[in-house]
């Protein structure tokens, strides 16, 4: 069975438009979830929790689409073999 991971993170934006960091030291790691539907819970939580600062955002990341097992690793990947 194929794991469908998602990490949900978030932290304070320089410019609420945009999708960069004030301070990457900061970034809120919430946790990684085996499926969409926690990791949207656990996103939905920490956004209504943060929903009177304009300048939060959470995210979720599909971590499951980084990496195709079928595909051929990486020169860096196979220094370690």
């Amino acid at each position: 069975m194929t794991q469908r991971l998602h990490l949900v993170f978030g932290g304070e934006l320089i410019d609420p438009s945009k999708n960069v960091f004030r301070n990457t030291d900061d970034i809120h790691i919430v946790g990684m979830f085996p499926d969409y539907a926690s990791a949207y819970s656990a996103w939905k939580s920490e956004a209504q929790r943060t929903v009177d600062n304009a300048h939060m955002r959470y995210f979720i990341a599909h971590i499951h689409r980084l990496r195709d097992e079928e595909a051929a690793a990486s020169p860096t990947e196979e220094l370690g073999n």
